[in-house]
């Protein structure tokens, strides 16, 4: 890994991701730093994120509503996204079984070092709307 200059504007950026369960997207990064660094630019912190997500730091979680959200926690966890409001939800999700896990390994020829779920479907409070 090359070693860079240290940042305010960098270490800023990467605590705002951490600090949220938000799982927000450049545009909500750029808005809550915007005050406090007059001169960042939304390039700054999609480049930023680009780094952070290639070290490891953050992840992404993929385009949620057509723009890319990430998470500041990097531990093991699963997430469920909401089809109506575009929420993300933390959640531990029980292990899948072994035997679907080598099925997988075996269809693919290949060794799995790991695995991420995303599970879909109408929030509680979408839920909750559409029942009323």
């Amino acid at each position: 890994m090359a070693i860079r200059k240290h940042s305010r504007k960098r270490d800023a950026i990467l605590e705002c991701v951490r600090s949220t369960t938000e799982h927000p997207a450049a545009e909500w990064v750029y808005s809550h730093l915007k005050d406090e660094f007059p001169d960042l630019s939304l390039a700054t912190v999609y480049r930023n994120l680009a780094m952070f997500k290639d070290e490891g730091l953050v992840e992404s979680l993929g385009t949620v509503g057509g723009i890319e959200r990430f998470d500041g926690n990097t531990a093991p966890h699963d997430h469920f996204i909401c089809t109506a409001c575009n929420a993300v939800i933390d959640f531990e999700a029980p292990a899948l079984p072994n035997a679907l896990l080598e099925q997988v390994q075996t269809q693919l020829g290949a060794k799995l070092s790991g695995y991420r779920l995303h599970y879909y479907g109408l929030c509680r409070n979408c839920k909750n709307k559409k029942t009323n």
